[in-house]
């Protein structure tokens, strides 16, 4: 597997190129759409697909990453300026294949050449074109899977998320990162599954271009509600290279970038599961799993000061994960429960609505003393990924309370705090942490929690067709804490 090992010193230096492409005209926001992005089944049958074919070629060729003709280049963009888990995920990476679709037309000759994307939510397995190892194909590269059904999620869609930003209940972003981004890429696996080498795979662009689609089709529901145009979350720019930024502001609709996608709608169902060369109907996101997965024997670690704005509830250590499925119990002591409690009565990112009069709570300051945590966090500390199982080919979807009996797809929606796999744990390494948090204020104050004595945290694996066998993640301790930053 290729290494991007690119300081970003020397990148920000190749910056003529840069600099030219940040020159193109801008469009005024609001602004007709000039171009139409299609899916791949139909991009491959028009005269543009063989311009795609000579530019990707054209760029993988060419040797020199400082360059933005070269494919490198852009993988180095990615892992030097992408945000993850953080604010912005969608704005940044929406800028990010605008500029890349320039450079595709500027290598190509064709101005009206287009990156297409890959409805996943209707054509489960990668196209063809992308595995077909003949010489010469320059989409082909090793891949762990090839079908990402089982990454696949409605939840993003359902009528109940209405916000945007994470910080805000019921938000947009963070739940689309959650799955199915964060899964397709686990699923898929090998350069996928690592951030350093993710876009060396072709498919990473129509993956990315494919998320902004569904974004731009959920901003265009009646219900949805993207922060207003003018207002201080559209403050500022990106920066994708030196000489190479992007106002935040025109990355809030896709017509404000001049183009639009064929098709505006979000998913109402999942697709036919391909396996095999057969159509199989599969209308749960896994086999049903009738019952919590059952509990480890883990040692407790008491409540503590963990930094001077994190304090943590209880937890547990030395946690293994596998091949099979398994939950923790958090033991909580008394007076951990009436903080918690206090805390999600209190919390200002309960129920926090882009219609509620309180300040975000980015904006707030937030003496840290004995009470004024205002957010819960489950934390996974000390996260590593076996070597068998980088390659990825799995994931685990992480819930929080699952009843111990019942069907867990079937209540997903009220337990689900996110996803784990080869893909975030190389995330949180790059970004020189071994820790993955996420934040479950909301979750726990729509469960009602009311001074429960333990916190049971389940994970629950999902494997692809080729997925690793044996220990796959480590986890040094799981914990609940309390925290003065917002997610």
């Amino acid at each position: 597997m290729a290494s991007a090992s690119f300081t970003r010193r020397a990148f920000v230096k190749g910056t003529a190129s840069a600099i030219a492409l940040a020159s193109l005209p801008k469009l005024s926001i609001g602004a007709t759409p000039t171009v139409i992005r299609l899916e791949w089944q139909a991009f491959k049958t028009t005269p543009h697909y063989a311009s795609f074919l000579n530019a990707v070629r054209t760029m993988k060729n060419t040797s020199n990453s400082s360059q933005p003709n070269s494919w490198q280049y852009w993988v180095n963009v990615h892992l030097n300026y992408c945000p993850h888990s953080v604010a912005n995920f969608l704005t940044w990476h929406r800028g990010y294949i605008y500029y890349f679709e320039q450079q595709l037309r500027t290598v190509s000759g064709d101005s009206r050449l287009v990156l297409p994307y890959w409805d996943y939510y209707t054509y489960p397995v990668i196209p063809s074109e992308f595995t077909d190892p003949a010489s010469g194909n320059p989409l082909y590269v090793s891949r762990v899977n090839t079908n990402v059904y089982q990454a696949l999620d409605l939840s993003p869609f359902g009528s109940g998320v209405t916000n945007f930003q994470r910080g805000l209940s019921n938000a947009f972003e963070p739940a689309l990162e959650n799955a199915p981004h964060n899964p397709v890429h686990d699923i898929i696996g090998s350069y996928m599954g690592d951030i350093s080498t993710a876009p060396v795979d072709p498919i990473f662009y129509l993956h990315h271009c494919n998320l902004d689609r569904l974004w731009n089709a959920w901003s265009r529901r009646s219900t949805s509600k993207v922060p207003a145009a003018g207002t201080s979350y559209w403050n500022g720019s990106f920066t994708y290279a030196g000489g190479l930024t992007m106002a935040k502001s025109r990355t809030r609709t896709t017509t404000g970038l001049g183009y639009d996608y064929a098709n505006d709608t979000t998913p109402t169902a999942l697709p036919p599961q391909a396996q095999e060369g057969r159509i199989m109907r599969v209308q749960a996101q896994t086999m049903a799993i009738q019952a919590r997965p059952p509990l480890a024997t883990l040692t407790m670690t008491p409540p503590r000061s963990v930094s001077s704005t994190r304090e943590s509830l209880g937890g547990v250590r030395g946690v293994s994960l596998g091949a099979s499925s398994v939950s923790a119990v958090i033991p909580l002591q008394a007076a951990s429960t009436t903080t918690l409690q206090d805390v999600l009565v209190s919390s200002p990112a309960v129920g926090l609505s882009e219609s509620s009069t309180a300040a975000p709570a980015s904006s707030q300051a937030v003496t840290p003393t004995a009470k004024s945590f205002p957010y819960v966090k489950l934390v996974l500390d000390g996260v590593k990924i076996a070597q068998a199982a980088k390659a990825g080919g799995f994931f685990y979807n992480v819930y929080l309370n699952l009843p111990a009996t019942g069907d867990v797809d079937a209540v997903k929606g009220q337990y689900f705090v996110g996803t784990l796999g080869a893909f975030q744990i190389s995330t949180a390494a790059h970004h020189g942490k071994n820790m993955i948090d996420y934040d479950v204020t909301d979750l726990l104050a729509q469960q009602g929690v009311t001074k429960l004595p333990q916190i049971v945290v389940s994970f629950v694996r999902i494997n692809a067709a080729v997925s690793p066998r044996g220990d796959a993640v480590a986890i040094q301790e799981i914990r609940l804490e309390l925290g003065t930053d917002a997610p």
